[in-house]
C-alpha cells in the first residue's frame, strides 16, 4: 500500500514537472521577436489584398528583411494618414508602403537607407498628344488623390495655380476617368504607374519626366531603440540589394527596375 503512495506521489511529481517545461516553451514563444508594420492593404502593387492575403513589394522586401533579422511581422492596416499618426505614437515599429524621404517627414522620423526610388509621374490617354511635360498641363483637369505626396508635389509646381488639380479620394478608378477623356492626366508614383497600366490595358502613357524625383525608406521614431533596429534594416537591405533580391522583386511587380536611381 505504501509502495502505491509513493507511486502517485512521484506520477503527480512528474506531472508538475511536464507542467512546468510546458510553461517555460510557452514564455520562450511569448518571447519571439515581432515587428508592427503598417500598410494601407490597398496600395496596388506595393502593399494590397489578393485572396485575401497581403502581397506587394514592399511587403516581400519587409518580409524577407524580416527573415535576415530573425523577426516576425505582425501587420496593422490603415489609411496612410492613420499609419503616419500610429507610428508618431508609438503603435508602429515602422510603416511599409512606398513612404517618400522628405525633409519635412525627416524632422519627426529616421529614416533607412533607400530601397526604391520614385518620381511623381505624368500619365494621359494614348492618343493625347498635347501634353509632353508639366508646363502642358496649364489649363488642363489633372488628377490627384487626396493628402498623397505626389498630389503636394504637383501643387509645388504650381505656384500660380493655372493647373485645375482634381482630387479624389482614392486612386481607384482614376485611371479610368483619364482613358475616358474625363480628366486630361493623371500624377501619381512613376513606379505604381507603369505596374497598373501593365495590369489594366487601358490605353495610357507615360509622358516626360518625373516632375519630382523621390527616394524610399522606412520611417522609424527617433529613440535609441528604433535607431538600432534602424541600422538592422540598412544592413539587411544592403544585403538584399547585393544578392539581387531586391531587384528581382522589383521586376515581378513593375517589369523595371525600382531600386535603383530613375534615369533623367
Amino acid at each position: 500500500m505504501k509502495n502505491k503512495k509513493w507511486l502517485i506521489v512521484l506520477f503527480v511529481a512528474m506531472l508538475a514537472v511536464l507542467a512546468a517545461c510546458s510553461g517555460n516553451n510557452q514564455s520562450e514563444g511569448e518571447d519571439e521577436k515581432v515587428l508592427k508594420v503598417g500598410a494601407t492593404g490597398q496600395s496596388y502593387p506595393f502593399a494590397y489584398k489578393e485572396n485575401g492575403k497581403l502581397v506587394g513589394f514592399d511587403v516581400e522586401v519587409t518580409e524577407a528583411i524580416a527573415k535576415k533579422l530573425g523577426y516576425k511581422l505582425d501587420w496593422q492596416l490603415s489609411e496612410f494618414s492613420g499609419l503616419m499618426g500610429q507610428l508618431t505614437s508609438g503603435k508602429l515599429d515602422t510603416v511599409s508602403n512606398q513612404v517618400a524621404i522628405t525633409d519635412e517627414r525627416k524632422q519627426t522620423f529616421n529614416f533607412t537607407d533607400t530601397y526604391a526610388y520614385a518620381g511623381t509621374q505624368i500619365i494621359v490617354k494614348k492618343d493625347n498628344n498635347d501634353i509632353k511635360d508639366l508646363d502642358d498641363l496649364k489649363g488642363k483637369t489633372v488628377a490627384t488623390v487626396l493628402g498623397s505626396n505626389h498630389a503636394k508635389n504637383l501643387e509645388s509646381k504650381d505656384p500660380d495655380k493655372k493647373i485645375n488639380i482634381k482630387t479624389y479620394e482614392t486612386q481607384d478608378g482614376v485611371l479610368n476617368e483619364v482613358a475616358n477623356g474625363r480628366v486630361d492626366a493623371y500624377v501619381n508614383g512613376r513606379s505604381v504607374l507603369l505596374a497598373q497600366i501593365e495590369k489594366t490595358g487601358l490605353p495610357l502613357k507615360i509622358v516626360g519626366n518625373p516632375i519630382v524625383y523621390e527616394e524610399v525608406g522606412y520611417p522609424f521614431a527617433k529613440d535609441e531603440q528604433h535607431d538600432k533596429l534602424k541600422e538592422k534594416f540598412n544592413k539587411a537591405i544592403k544585403e538584399l540589394r547585393e544578392d539581387g533580391t531586391l531587384k528581382k522583386l522589383s521586376e515581378k511587380y513593375f517589369k523595371d527596375d525600382v531600386t535603383v536611381p530613375i534615369k533623367k
